[in-house]
C-alpha cells in the first residue's frame, strides 16, 4: 500500500500534512528552507502526487516517504566538522 499526502497546511511554523491512511504529520517549516521564506500565496499553491508534494513556483519537491521518516531538505550541504 502506498501512502500519500491528501492535504497540505501551514500555519506560522509549521506544514500540516494529511496523509491517505489517517495520519496528519506536522513538520517544521525550517526543515525546508524554501518553504520557510516562501508567501503563503506560494506556499499554497502545491500540486499533490501520488508519491509526494511539488512546488512548481519554488522548485520545490518533497516526498511522503521522506516526510514519514522524518527528513528534511536532503539538497542542503553538510555542515563541516569543526
Amino acid at each position: 500500500m502506498t501512502i500519500s499526502a491528501t492535504d497540505v497546511k501551514f500555519d506560522e511554523d509549521s506544514m500540516w500534512v494529511s496523509l491517505s491512511d489517517g495520519r496528519i504529520l506536522g513538520i517544521p517549516l525550517a526543515w525546508f528552507p524554501k518553504l520557510l521564506i516562501a508567501s503563503p500565496e506560494q506556499r499554497n499553491h502545491f500540486e499533490l502526487s501520488p508519491y509526494g508534494i511539488h512546488w512548481e513556483d519554488l522548485d520545490e519537491d518533497i516526498s511522503v516517504a521522506g516526510l514519514i521518516a522524518g527528513r528534511g531538505d536532503q539538497t542542503r550541504a553538510p555542515l563541516a566538522a569543526e
